[in-house]
């Protein structure tokens, strides 16, 4: 089928690569999967999917600088975050990920529904390769931000409130990158 759609799947976990690969490709996807957001990229170096789907927290490259790098380098790529310790509270502004589905709370049949959804009209957005967006859980954690350029991680101060936009500069590489905060919550009592 030449018109098959292509998904990335990134979950570190992988008895839900699994199941959810096999839900994908028995809705007709091509499916590539991925464990880290850095194996996600080398995918992404073999072909470019039609729409990411990550989880948000896994080891080595978390689910947040993968959707970093994603937004900066592939703008147009609809992108799906999933998660059962993260919840969004607030994305009126610059949302990083294009859907959010509480891991748990949702059906195959509404995920499949929101694939075709973003597959049919995907996002229409311009390149800002030095616009960095900082998603963290709440709690005494450093804020860590990953620069679009040399694709490394760096503690910054953290901002407060929503829609809050400053520059800092890369520890790594001197890139100047502008951050906006996205509020997000940890779901109370859940784990991944």
């Amino acid at each position: 089928m030449t018109d098959q759609k292509t998904i990335l799947l990134v979950d570190d976990e992988p008895s839900i690569r699994i199941i959810s690969s096999a839900l994908l490709r028995r809705a007709g996807y091509e499916v590539m999967v991925a464990a880290d957001g850095f194996e996600a990229l080398q995918k992404i170096r073999e072909k470019v999917p039609d729409l990411v789907i990550t989880d948000l927290r896994m080891p080595n490259m978390n689910g947040f600088e993968l959707l970093a790098v994603l937004r900066s380098k592939f703008p147009n790529v609809p992108t799906i975050a999933i998660s059962g310790e993260f919840m969004v509270i607030d994305v009126k502004i610059a949302p990083i990920a294009d859907a959010f589905f509480q891991k748990g709370s949702y059906s195959p049949p509404e995920l499949h529904k929101k694939i075709a959804q973003l597959l049919e009209s995907p996002p229409q957005r311009n390149t800002a390769p030095n616009q960095g967006t900082v998603w963290t859980p709440t709690g005494d954690s450093p804020v860590m931000l990953t620069c679009t350029s040399c694709l490394r991680t760096f503690p910054i101060q953290p901002c407060t409130g929503t829609g809050v936009e400053r520059t800092t500069v890369c520890i790594f590489c001197g890139m100047e990158l502008q951050v906006e905060l996205i509020a997000i919550g940890v779901a109370p009592g859940k784990g991944k």
